[in-house]
């Protein structure tokens, strides 16, 4: 019955109450996997039990799922349920997954900061870049003005290239500045 109510719309995981049972599920790759468990069984691991077997089912059968023909095509993989059933109603497995689980959350937070400084990084590159081309912008300007005073005072004629470089100075402490350099001042 509830299988038939499953559509493409269906949420990918749900639980369904049903008395002092809880009916869990979870759709992946065109396949629900279901669970009936008591209601104090905890919910968290009733889907992690279903993950699991989503995954090892779509890594031993999920090429073949839609060519399927016939029921109990994948009879075999009650082995592996079984095996995975014990693990997760072992009280000592529960903790080793809930440490695990713990485990998983540390690298979790610690993967979260590392993207976190490395966006940071960007914004700061960002904001480098945005400067590095006014200084740019600015040094054309400075050149085309540069220009016009030499032609203006008569020391280059119109067309005519002088050659410099730029140079940038630094001390500790005192902002970079650009000096440009004229070729009478540079030492052969």
């Amino acid at each position: 019955m509830l299988f038939r109510k499953l559509t493409a719309q269906s949420p990918t995981r749900l639980t369904i109450e049903t008395g002092p049972y809880l009916f869990h599920y979870l759709i992946e790759n065109d396949v629900c996997y279901l669970v009936l468990a008591e209601r104090n069984y905890s919910k968290r691991l009733a889907y992690s039990y279903l993950e699991d077997l989503a995954q090892e089912f779509h890594s031993q059968y999920g090429k073949r799922v839609n060519s399927v023909t016939r029921p109990y095509t994948f009879i075999e993989f009650d082995t592996y349920i079984q095996k995975a059933k014990k693990i997760f109603t072992d009280s000592r497995a529960r903790r080793n997954l809930s440490a695990l689980n713990t485990e998983l959350q540390d690298v979790q937070r610690i993967m979260v900061q590392n993207i976190d400084d490395v966006l940071q990084r960007g914004v700061v590159l960002s904001v480098t870049l945005g400067i590095g081309l006014g200084i740019l912008s600015s040094v054309d300007r400075h050149a085309t003005n540069l220009d016009k005073t030499l032609v203006d005072r008569g020391w280059k004629n119109v067309g005519e290239s002088v050659p410099a470089m730029w140079v940038v100075v630094e001390q500790k402490d005192v902002p970079a500045m650009w000096v440009v350099v004229e070729q009478k001042d540079v030492l052969a």
